[in-house]
């Protein structure tokens, strides 16, 4: 290991020295911890018991040689501060740990022949593209049985997901952290082994079949990743050598808004943890992409404008953002950010941050507060759907539909449609066909796609079973219709983040709750037109510059659907320079001009 790039974090593989390897015959053990006065390894390769560990290099890294010490074997540090005091750690390097409430860590055997050689050949950032993500929580997409504990492996997810994720029309697969952590309910954004593939799926070579098998079937992975925050639980980073060594001393800045303890990213050793982290995922499992949770506290002190930016941590996300993309031209590095911080998406030697992408929190809340809106009261909300193509082009976004906007009494997507439950379909239809004509990568949770109307419980599968009722059926139908067009039609990916893929046709009938635009790209041009109001609109006329037929290509009122038009094929004839459509309430179309 390169040790002075690690104290002053510019390394990006700190955990191919750090962690418990197989060397030969036995596991060569080793960690940081300079402010420890004596630490021991204990495992079951010595039924528990102490076995001293000897500082190394500069006296700030402890080892330890075991022979006979196998890949699946559990081990513990015992670190004894400066005062005597003892407490047994979890390895912050370790590559598998065991089931909560436990938390050794585990020994792995990291070697695996990946298959996807083709995948990773032709892989891209998708910015000229279609990229559909479904955001999944591994657990609860769906249980081998009804108990909260009983959850399929990531070899037997294959089988379960990837036919489901082909079938639906999704690319691109988001999967909450799949990092070791204690708490359930925190999702794996309270971590406690970064470096660790949570053992509620299983191992780490069977998370690698997994992501090789979506690779094989053309699907990428994105990883949630979260470089802000680490869970408190003492076994784990906090203290870890008796001082903070991962965390700011001071609780004003150290403790998050959850509880947590910040990561102190003026420290090398942190950002080479960190950045060690990022580029393990991507280069040991073939992640194809990181979306790096709450970058916002990263950017302010405590995600707090007022409180200043924190150059440190800016810094740090530069760096390695622009190390891993030196690294892996091809990979995915998304921001959840929901401040004004400009150049997010810029490249890092331009001023920018160096994401992908920036997910677009503003275009979700006006979006969702628009359809909350009763009918009625839509033509004061009017501009809610315009507002995001004022600020658009300022950064790449990707239009976010998460696991956030659908827990914790927000209600899901369905529900938060005005109306009686049967108003709510139509609308959602509309929603979502406006949600993908609009400039932008997608990304939707697991279970939006069935209209579910539970909230997201991270102990219970999804309401598969609700696709018994035609009303569901008929929607899942019309999403994965939705989707398969999406991918199929350029105009609505190719010029993304270029103006010149996107032109109002009328953003101006805030009476009528109507809406027109065209997506553009190098092959064929695509009119949506859109209807939110509860009252049918007749005779709406409208102008598309050098076209003389639409072709309807798809309708959200198609019965098929669960809407009211049998039509199979609809074309439209210019009159006098202008097209001429009826609107059903709650309606979309989209039209391909001819």
């Amino acid at each position: 290991m390169d040790f002075y790039g690690f104290y002053t974090g510019k390394i990006f593989d700190a955990y191919k020295f750090l962690g418990a390897h197989i060397e030969g015959e036995g596991v060569v053990f080793r960690t940081f911890a300079p402010s420890a006065a004596r630490i021991s390894l204990m495992g079951e390769f010595n039924d528990w018991q102490e076995q001293e560990m000897h500082k190394v290099h500069d006296g700030n890294f402890w080892e330890c040689r075991v022979e006979h010490a196998k890949a699946g074997m559990m081990y513990k540090y015992r670190i004894y501060d400066r005062t005597g005091r003892c407490l047994d750690h979890c390895d912050p390097y370790g590559f598998g740990m065991e089931l909560r409430p436990n938390n050794a860590s585990i020994i792995r055997d990291m070697t695996y022949q990946f298959s996807d050689e083709k995948w990773m050949a032709v892989r891209s950032d998708y910015k000229d593209k279609s990229l559909n993500i479904y955001e999944v929580h591994f657990g609860s997409f769906r249980k081998p049985s009804e108990e909260s504990d009983a959850w399929y492996t990531y070899e037997e997810m294959a089988d379960v997901l990837i036919p489901y994720l082909k079938e639906m029309g999704y690319n691109y697969l988001e999967i909450m952290p799949l990092n070791e952590y204690p708490c359930d309910e925190s999702w794996g954004y309270q971590s406690t082994g970064f470096f660790s593939p949570t053992s509620r799926y299983g191992t780490a070579e069977q998370l690698k079949y997994f992501v090789d098998q979506c690779h094989q079937n053309g699907i990428g992975v994105i990883m949630d990743f979260v470089p802000v925050h680490f869970a408190v639980d003492d076994y784990a980073l906090a203290n870890y050598d008796g001082t903070a060594l991962f965390e700011y001393p001071h609780s004003a800045v150290g403790v998050s808004e959850w509880g947590s303890c910040n990561f102190m990213h003026s420290r090398g050793e942190v950002r080479s943890f960190l950045q060690s982290v990022a580029n393990y995922w991507i280069e040991e499992f073939h992640m194809d992409g990181l979306r790096m949770d709450a970058i916002s506290r990263a950017i302010y002190w405590q995600g707090a404008p007022e409180r200043g930016v924190n150059q440190n941590a800016v810094e740090f996300l530069r760096y390695m953002n622009q190390g891993l993309k030196e690294m892996h031209p091809s990979i995915l590095l998304a921001a959840e950010d929901s401040t004004s911080f400009p150049a997010v998406t810029k490249p890092v030697n331009e001023g920018g941050l160096g994401f992908d992408y920036k997910w677009d929190m503003g275009w979700m809340n006006d979006t969702l507060n628009y359809c909350r809106t009763d009918a009625k009261y839509r033509s004061n909300e009017y501009h809610k759907l315009t507002f995001s193509m004022m600020y658009y082009y300022d950064d790449r976004f990707l239009l976010p539909l998460s696991h956030d906007e659908v827990v914790h009494g927000k209600a899901t997507i369905l529900q938060k449609m005005s109306g009686e439950y049967e108003e709510k379909f139509p609308q959602a239809r509309a929603f979502y066909m406006y949600m993908y004509a609009h400039p932008g990568k997608k990304l939707n949770f697991m279970g939006n796609e069935i209209g579910q109307l539970r909230e997201w419980d991270e102990k219970r599968e999804q309401d598969w079973d609700i696709l018994q009722y035609p009303v569901h059926d008929a929607f899942h139908r019309f999403m994965k219709d939705l989707c398969y067009l999406y991918l199929k039609h350029s105009a609505l990916s190719e010029l993304d983040y270029d103006k010149a893929g996107f032109q109002w046709i009328d953003c101006h009938q805030e009476e009528k709750c109507i809406y027109a635009f065209e997506r553009i790209s190098s092959k064929e041009r695509i009119v949506a037109v859109f209807n939110f109001s509860d009252k049918e609109q007749k005779n709406y006329c409208f102008k598309v510059e050098n076209a003389k037929k639409l072709e309807r290509i798809l309708s959200s009122n198609q019965e098929i659907y669960g809407g009211k038009d049998s039509k199979k094929e609809v074309i439209l004839e210019v009159q006098n320079g202008l097209f001429e459509v009826s609107l059903p309430a709650y309606s979309a179309e989209y039209y391909l001009v001819k």
